[in-house]
């Protein structure tokens, strides 16, 4: 079963490292069956972490995210988009296949090498076209 991810972006207040509380806008990412189920998630999830649970949802879309590589270790979210060749054999033509990954590592060359691991198992060859950090401060799966 493929995953549908929504990035939610939502305004709150959120208690800086100095202990000051600053109005911040965070995206957040649900892996859901519709918007109306993102939405309902993020509410549930964020009445929970957000203090005094004020907080508004800005917006919600459907990402482009194909698959999260789940990873407990690592600060930062990493967008990857990578292209394959694949051959249509009903037209004996070469297609050209983007696919969009978020991996969790601590800087850039960290994530090359997370992808390059994550990737070993594909028997065609692949080009790590786009490799930059992403928006996203979090990632909540359907079932954990």
């Amino acid at each position: 079963m493929t995953n549908t991810w929504f990035e939610v972006k939502v305004k709150y207040m959120k208690v800086a490292e100095s202990g000051r509380e600053q109005m911040v806008n965070e995206a957040f990412l649900f892996d859901a069956v519709s918007f109306t189920d993102a939405e309902t998630l993020a509410i549930r999830r964020l009445q929970e972490m957000v203090k005094g649970g004020e907080f508004s949802i800005n917006n919600i879309n459907k990402s482009r995210i194909s698959e999260v590589f789940a990873s407990e270790d690592g600060e930062f979210y990493f967008e990857a988009k990578v292209s394959l060749v694949t051959i249509d054999e009903a037209a004996g033509k070469e297609r050209k296949v983007t696919i969009y990954y978020l991996l969790l590592a601590d800087n850039i060359d960290e994530a090359k090498k997370k992808l390059d691991e994550e990737l070993s198992y594909l028997v065609i060859p692949y080009t790590v076209v786009q490799l930059k950090q992403s928006n996203i401060c979090d990632v909540f799966p359907y079932f954990e």
